[in-house]
């Protein structure tokens, strides 16, 4: 099935690096591809805001509470699993419709439970809307980009996200206002996080409308011989200058030549169960940016600040600044990525998340006096928390994406991200879950354990992670 006769190349002028005729409008097809990314960070970070409420208003222990919060995680690994034969399927436009109506009916039912597993229910559904966001949008976004324009655009997903997240820690602050500090106040009948859970209904509408005003995936047109639209789409997104024909044979026969990998293609020859070395190595940098403890960040640092006695009004606010410290990170890897390189960038990340988790860890040790840490301590522990996230969003944040999309062979790309993808959400669920319970034992020593593993990454990186800076695909063995 495969064409071996060599296409003649464009001329220069209609190469792929030639600019859009409408760069704007390829701008918005991009932004609004990643109003999912938007979504996936919204919906992560918001129950931040409920958790203390849930726990409260269902009188549930620790590890109970924990359940609720991570089962979304079970969707999210679903759903991440799924979507890509989904939009095989049926096409990326309607994949990102069905996300968004997930979103949208998670929100409602979120925000109006009638049980707690009526809540959980809610969750592993927002969970499978946030796992099949994170595969469709990056994927959309890299099939309608043009080459010239494609790493700024594709770094749009994991704007929208920690941007996601930010919002949903500001939303979470007003709706605590109005409510006068008391997430369980009532305003309108329902109380302060029931709002806070709802209010994601507006960003998941939003994004519903989009998907319905952005074309579909050139590649995905062309698999199902809809050629000619495929051609406007192209010329839409690619200019009009570029050469149409020789652009969807060139993407039919790049589509049947690509070969699949599967698992097995992930085990040394001659063995039956032991996984290539590089596996490993991608399995363990999704393992590490997780181990660190990050997503306490973005999932409890509410409740960790009013169990050492700031009051609830500030915890959020707090929360929203760390969010905020998320961006400039982020910001600042993706200036950096491809100037200093990769391994670098992880290297500063390790250090620095493990001498802030360190501060925190003497922190949170100290006594409580009338239920709050003593003065030191608790600036220290504020000032660390702000720093872990800084040095984290600049380095393990991105990189770690950045590497498993460059450091595997192309002939086993697809499965071994799809195994490194999978310990990430497993590594994830570990962390979220174990957080309320371990926080009970002792504060500080779970937040020695984070340390301890983010001193692990230092000799990981240093042994096993290879540079990808400047390397082309092709030369990954």
């Amino acid at each position: 099935m495969t064409n071996t006769e060599k296409a003649p190349p464009p001329p220069p002028s209609e190469g792929r690096a030639a600019h859009p005729d409408h760069l704007g409008h390829v701008i918005f097809i991009t932004a609004s591809a990643a109003m999912g990314g938007f979504l996936f960070g919204y919906d992560s970070s918001v129950i931040n805001g409920a958790v203390e409420a849930i726990r409260d208003r269902y009188d549930i222990g620790s590890a109970t509470l924990a359940q609720v919060i991570a089962i979304a995680l079970i969707g999210c690994a679903i759903g991440a699993a799924t979507a890509g034969r989904i939009a095989d399927r049926i096409g990326r436009i309607r994949c990102m419709q069905i996300s968004a109506a997930l979103f949208t009916v998670s929100a409602v039912g979120s925000a109006l439970p009638f049980a707690l597993w009526d809540l959980a229910f809610w969750r592993i559904v927002g969970g499978f809307a946030i796992g099949m966001a994170s595969v469709i949008g990056p994927a959309y976004i890299a099939e309608v980009a043009p080459a010239a324009y494609r790493g700024r655009l594709g770094s749009f997903q994991q704007a929208a996200i920690v941007i996601g997240i930010a919002i949903s820690q500001l939303v979470n602050y007003g709706i605590l206002q109005l409510a006068d500090g008391d997430q369980r106040g009532e305003i309108g009948g329902l109380e302060a996080w029931q709002w806070m859970l709802g209010v994601m209904v507006v960003p998941a509408l939003l994004y519903g409308m989009l998907s319905f005003a952005i074309p579909e995936s050139p590649r995905f047109l062309i698999s199902v011989g809809r050629t000619e639209r495929a051609k406007e789409v192209l010329a839409e997104v690619e200019g009009k200058g570029v050469d149409l024909d020789h652009r969807v044979a060139e993407i039919d026969r790049a589509m049947r030549s690509e070969h699949k990998s599967t698992f097995k293609d992930l085990l040394t020859p001659g063995s039956r169960f032991r996984l290539l070395p590089i596996v490993w190595v991608g399995i363990g940098l999704s393992v590490f940016q997780q181990l660190v403890g990050i997503n306490v960040a973005f999932y409890y640092s509410a409740t960790l600040w009013q169990s050492v006695g700031i009051d609830p009004s500030s915890s959020f606010f707090y929360s929203f600044t760390t969010s905020i410290i998320n961006i400039i990170g982020t910001v600042i890897a993706m200036v950096l990525v491809d100037r200093v390189g990769r391994r670098p960038l992880a290297l500063v990340g390790s250090v620095g998340m493990a001498i802030a988790l360190a501060f925190e860890a003497w922190a949170f040790s100290a006594d409580l006096v009338d239920g709050k840490l003593p003065e030191t301590q608790g600036v220290v522990a504020l000032v660390a928390a702000h720093v872990f996230v800084l040095f984290f969003a600049l380095s393990w944040g991105v990189v770690v994406w950045v590497f498993l999309g460059e450091m595997f062979p192309n002939r086993i790309r697809a499965a071994a991200l799809g195994v490194a993808a999978s310990a990430q959400w497993i590594a994830n669920w570990a962390i979220t879950a174990s957080f309320p319970s371990l926080s009970d034992w002792n504060l500080s020593g779970t937040y020695v354990i984070y340390t301890f593993f983010a001193v692990l990454s230092i000799p990981f990186v240093l042994k096993f992670v290879k540079e990808t800076k400047g390397k082309a695909l092709e030369e990954m063995g």
